[in-house]
């Protein structure tokens, strides 16, 4: 994917988060050429929707999780991480 192809893809993007985080996540690992989340077929290293602890204490979920690296986490337009 290259950038302008990206840009064009989701420039525009009016979907809500459940609706475009997976595939975003996937278009911005081709566009930076690594490894997607479904490369770890169990899901122990790196996964979509991946139970977590909270900094602040209790439980929540990451849209996209690797060990050691991030926790990522998708906001429709408007919404916030509290």
């Amino acid at each position: 994917m290259t950038p302008e192809s990206f840009i064009a893809t989701w420039k525009a993007n009016t979907r809500n988060e459940a609706a475009a985080s997976k595939a975003h996540f996937l278009d911005l690992c081709a566009l930076l050429d690594v490894p997607p989340p479904h490369s770890d077929p169990s899901g122990t290293t790196y996964a979509f929707e991946k139970g977590v602890r909270k900094a602040a204490g209790g439980g929540g979920w990451a849209d996209v999780w690797k060990r050691g690296c991030f926790g990522w986490e998708y906001k429709s337009r408007g919404g916030n991480l509290e």
